[in-house]
């Protein structure tokens, strides 16, 4: 039962803040595409439909991760950086830089398995620095976002890997059953992310710890533990966000891939409705909030207005998110 369901059976009232707060970022949503389809032309051609899509697919993933950390009390400031270094590595595998393979299939596949495995594993890192040593979350994880993208740098010697391989370019580039392969691959994590919160203890404990870390820690509950898997699974999740944008762009940057995701990330859980100081997630409004970040940057493109109000209005999102959130708690 939710907090509406059971504020409406008791006969009291609803603050309009906490309504703001659980259902406002789909309200948002719906006028967005309201006033599109009243203002923008060609909006509902499925070719606008594929490339909002498309766009916001990566921010969805990095974002899905992001979420786990958050709800934890955490924040993971290298997701960009990871999704450099994936991306440097995944070109560096199937065209034989990192060893020789001679076979085609087997080099593409571990061109997707270990550019994630490194970034999961880097993930963990964040994770160990933030349990074992004690240090912040936005200090520990500034470590590789600083250095992560110096290490994709140095790995590619600064150069663009500009390559052709429809196999591995299908993660980006192919459909399944119509619809966009990435678009199908957001969908598949964001649900998974949704059903490990909503139906599983694992999903409960990470919830509490969050929530109040130290009862957590008295019940038994693994608090150590819990947060490297959420870090390790925001860093798997990053690495192949990386690989789906270099997919995409048939070329790796790594001086460029990733650039800014974290912010789009946490601003598309901000806006989702998730506790930035922890104890809840909303998967759903995650998925929603990167929607609307999405289609604010669309509708202001479309209709004439330079990209760069799309990031004034982005920190408008998150603060005006943050201000209900705070508010809203408050009733």
């Amino acid at each position: 039962m939710t907090l509406l369901d059971t504020t409406l059976k008791q006969g009291s009232r609803i603050s309009p803040l906490v309504l703001i707060s659980r259902y406002g970022t789909f309200v948002a949503f719906v006028a967005l595409i309201l006033f599109n389809i009243a203002v923008t032309p060609h909006f509902l051609s499925w070719q606008t439909f594929n490339v909002n899509l498309t766009q916001v697919a990566t921010i969805v993933i990095v974002a899905t991760g992001m979420t786990l950390v958050i709800s934890t009390g955490g924040i993971d400031l290298s997701v960009g950086s990871l999704m450099a270094i994936s991306g440097a590595l995944a070109p560096m595998t199937f065209m034989g830089k990192l060893f020789p393979i001679e076979n085609t299939a087997l080099a593409v596949a571990l061109a997707f398995v270990i550019p994630v495995a490194v970034a999961a594993l880097l993930g963990a890192f964040n994770g160990l620095l933030v349990t074992r040593f004690s240090i912040q979350p936005i200090v520990a994880t500034l470590v590789l976002f600083i250095a992560g993208r110096g290490i994709a740098q140095v790995m590619t010697n600064g150069n663009l890997q500009v390559f052709k391989t429809p196999s591995f370019q299908f993660i980006a580039m192919g459909n399944l059953f119509g619809i966009p392969a990435q678009v199908v691959l957001m969908l598949i994590i964001a649900a998974l992310a949704y059903a490990l919160i909503r139906y599983t203890v694992l999903g409960t404990q990470i919830l509490a710890v969050g929530g109040n870390e130290r009862a957590a820690r008295l019940t038994g509950i693994p608090v150590k533990r819990i947060k490297i898997f959420v870090y390790m699974i925001s860093g798997a999740l990053a690495g192949l966000a990386g690989l789906v944008v270099i997919a995409r762009n048939s070329a790796s940057d790594a001086n460029v891939v990733g650039l800014g995701m974290e912010l789009d990330a946490i601003a598309a859980v901000a806006v989702g409705g998730s506790l930035l100081s922890g104890g809840r997630a909303n998967i759903v409004g995650t998925l929603i909030g990167a929607l609307v970040i999405q289609l604010v940057r669309y509708t202001l493109l479309a209709n004439g207005v330079p990209d760069a109000a799309a990031l004034i209005v982005k920190a408008g999102l998150i603060i005006l998110a943050v201000f209900i959130q705070q508010r809203a708690d408050k009733v």
